[in-house]
């Protein structure tokens, strides 16, 4: 193989991240042409809507895999947390890279936290997991729904659309960015969604050349922790309409996984929780949304 070609997102954090993975495999392969085909996306076409109405975050895969299908690209760059749990037919995720910042960012100009905004006050999100856990802890607040790349969402509190913002710390970092009154939202409280701060690699099935290219940008412990995560979105049958949150952290042989499932409106929350070893990543993530599903999980399913 002498030329690899990526599909991406036209937006600025997908143009960031596939051009780091094409760093990355320069490096490694310095006698390999590594070029960028960048796509719009139906996702990033329609803003205003939210994603759970007009198909979820495969939406933002779908050209991207057709690309590679019509053999106008051999691979493509996403962001983990928008990959749906089970993959299209034909492709499979090559690699993992070292996972970023997981945290979400409380985005607010007069630095006040959460807890200190006033009744009412409306918070951007176009996720319904940061939305649920939002109204977990502060029910007065009032989630608004916002779409668009990370500077259409900053305009809007610069304009005082929304009073605060929540943010994924990985893509502001990644653009270079830290806006004024910025704070990480943590455990307990708060949960990233399963995958947050990877990015991963999605490339036709069976293509060992290919996979061996990329092997080298492959971090192991991200590997193992994301497993397990996204093996409790596929055991519960997740898609961006399911306000699941999920995390795991590997220490020497032992893998630890929290997740959380919770109601949009933030009224019914389940948490779980469970420890494994690194052997079988996907059993503990299956053990964890079982004893989810146990503690009334089913119930929260049954009304999404």
């Amino acid at each position: 193989m002498n030329r690899l070609r990526i599909a991406t997102r036209k937006s600025r954090l997908a143009m960031w991240q596939s051009q780091h993975v094409a760093e990355l495999l320069r490096r490694h392969h310095p006698e390999l042409a590594v070029e960028l085909v960048p796509l719009s996306t139906r996702g990033d076409e329609v803003l205003d809507r939210s994603l759970a109405e007009i198909g979820g975050k495969g939406l933002f895969l779908k050209e991207l895999e057709h690309a590679m299908l019509a053999g106008q690209a051999d691979a493509a760059v996403h962001s983990l947390k928008d990959v749906p749990a089970e993959c299209p037919s034909g492709f499979e995720l090559a690699v993992f890279l070292e996972r970023a910042d997981w945290h979400d960012w409380w985005v607010n100009a007069s630095g006040l936290s959460p807890g200190e905004m006033p009744a009412g006050a409306s918070v951007g999100t176009s996720s319904l997991r940061r939305q649920s856990q939002l109204l977990a802890l502060y029910p007065e607040l009032k989630p608004v729904a916002v779409r668009g790349n990370v500077h259409t969402r900053l305009a809007l509190l610069e304009r005082g659309d929304v009073d605060a913002l929540i943010l994924a710390a990985a893509g502001l970092d990644r653009l270079g960015i830290r806006p004024p009154g910025t704070l990480p939202l943590s455990p307990p409280a708060f949960l990233p969604a399963p995958g947050q701060g990877v990015i991963t690699v999605q490339i036709p099935a069976d293509s060992d050349e290919l996979k061996a290219v990329l092997e080298p940008l492959g971090c192991a412990q991200t590997t193992l922790a994301v497993r397990a995560e996204r093996a409790v979105v596929a055991a519960l049958g997740g898609d961006c309409r399911m306000p699941l949150a999920a995390l795991a952290e590997v220490t020497g042989d032992r893998l630890s996984l929290r997740a959380r499932l919770a109601s949009p409106d933030g009224r019914q929350v389940v948490d779980a929780s469970g420890e494994g070893a690194t052997a079988d990543p996907e059993r503990l993530g299956r053990q964890v949304a079982e004893r989810m599903l146990d503690g009334g999980g089913m119930c929260i399913l049954s009304q999404i």
